[in-house]
């Protein structure tokens, strides 16, 4: 019984490990379209990545800017979809991860020869959020020590006995 359980588990690990192998397979990194774009030029191709900057709408559609950590690209999809992303990515912030299935163009006519990708479908794999930057405590000893070398070199050249020397 034991070593049926394990068998079990075993291969349910399995199964889940290739499962998502081969579902991250099927993405294409921006950075592969974009050097090998005569090869991809009108195929229908998945992204992965972050949405950045924030949201052009044009119309009934928008501009999504997708940076998967290789290179970054515009995306050209319903302004629906785009309305759906909460959190785009800046210092601030991570953006909302977005998995896009659509057509690459490596000269766009419909957008004046612009590399892109026309959406099919968006999904948001991931929410985004806030991303904090703290400051280390030497940074602010280092802050608090020069600030007051500013003062006293102020006081020395500009206080009551300036003038005198």
């Amino acid at each position: 019984m034991c070593k049926t359980l394990k068998l079990c588990v075993l291969t349910a690990a399995l199964a889940a490990v290739l499962a998502g192998l081969a579902a991250a397979a099927d993405v294409t990194a921006v950075n592969e379209l974009v050097d090998r774009s005569l090869q991809w030029n009108g195929k229908t191709v998945a992204i992965e990545g972050e949405a950045i900057g924030e949201m052009l709408p044009r119309g009934n559609y928008a501009w999504v800017n997708v940076n998967d950590g290789t290179n970054a690209i515009g995306v050209w999809m319903p302004l629906a979809d785009a309305k759906k992303i909460s959190v785009y990515g800046d210092y601030h912030h991570t953006g909302d991860t977005l998995r896009v299935t659509g057509t690459f163009s490596r000269d766009c006519a419909e957008h004046g020869g612009d590399v892109d990708i026309h959406s099919d479908s968006v999904q948001i794999v991931k929410t985004g959020g806030a991303v904090g930057h703290p400051v280390s405590g030497g940074k602010k000893a280092a802050a608090a020590g020069l600030s007051a070398a500013a003062l006293l070199a102020a006081l020395f050249c500009f206080g009551p006995r300036a003038k005198r020397r």
